[in-house]
């Protein structure tokens, strides 16, 4: 992937939860399992599989392929509802119960901005399935979430245009992350400490 690609949905969720794993990813090709990992993909085996069903006359689209020009992004929607009053709503499937996260958020924007520009009609709600707890998350689609996927978007592309992976965090992320032990975000940070604490001790010297 390189920085004229469409950027893929998925790459906003992974850049707004740590740039590094996003560069990791998408950037570097790189990418292992655990149990989080496992768990998102059983999920989402609910929903992989393309096509629709009529629930009380509302059309469920399933794995509907999305895509914007404008924005340059590409990707799917988990589930799509259209609504016979005409109203459009995208809905994300995530392991995990019940909880608000910008990261899940951001995603779930960028499928709504997708299908306003697919359909030319506005995308003001979704929502956040949540598998373990079996409850949804409405999210509304406000100017502030818009501009953030925006902002992200535009912060991958600079990351692929420069070819440097952002730092590690090295923090609570990294517990959760499949990643982590290609990362290595504990000697990369004290690698760093070692170097910062050596510039400070040159300075003083000169």
């Amino acid at each position: 992937m390189n920085e004229a690609d469409p950027i893929p949905l998925a790459a906003l969720q992974h850049w707004a939860y740590c740039p590094r794993q996003c560069g990791l990813i998408h950037l570097e090709q790189a990418f292992a399992d655990n149990l989080h990992t496992a768990r998102g993909q059983a999920v989402h085996h609910l929903v992989d599989t393309p096509g629709y069903e009529m629930k009380a006359g509302v059309k469920v689209e399933r794995a509907l392929p999305l895509w914007s020009d404008r924005l340059g992004l590409i990707g799917k929607a988990d589930l799509v509802e259209f609504h016979p009053d005409g109203t459009v709503f995208p809905v994300e499937f995530k392991h995990g119960p019940k909880r608000q996260k910008i990261y899940d958020d951001i995603q779930l924007a960028a499928q709504a901005l997708c299908l306003e520009d697919m359909l030319g009609r506005p995308v003001p709600h979704g929502a956040i399935y949540h598998a373990s707890s079996h409850r949804r998350r409405d999210v509304a689609i406000t100017p502030a979430l818009r501009e953030l996927v925006i902002e992200t978007a535009d912060a991958i592309r600079a990351m692929l245009a420069s070819g440097r992976l952002p730092p590690p965090v090295n923090d609570a992320r990294c517990r959760e992350c499949s990643l982590k032990e290609i990362c290595q975000p504990e000697a990369l940070a004290g690698l760093s400490l070692i170097s910062r604490l050596r510039e400070g001790l040159f300075s003083e010297l000169d």
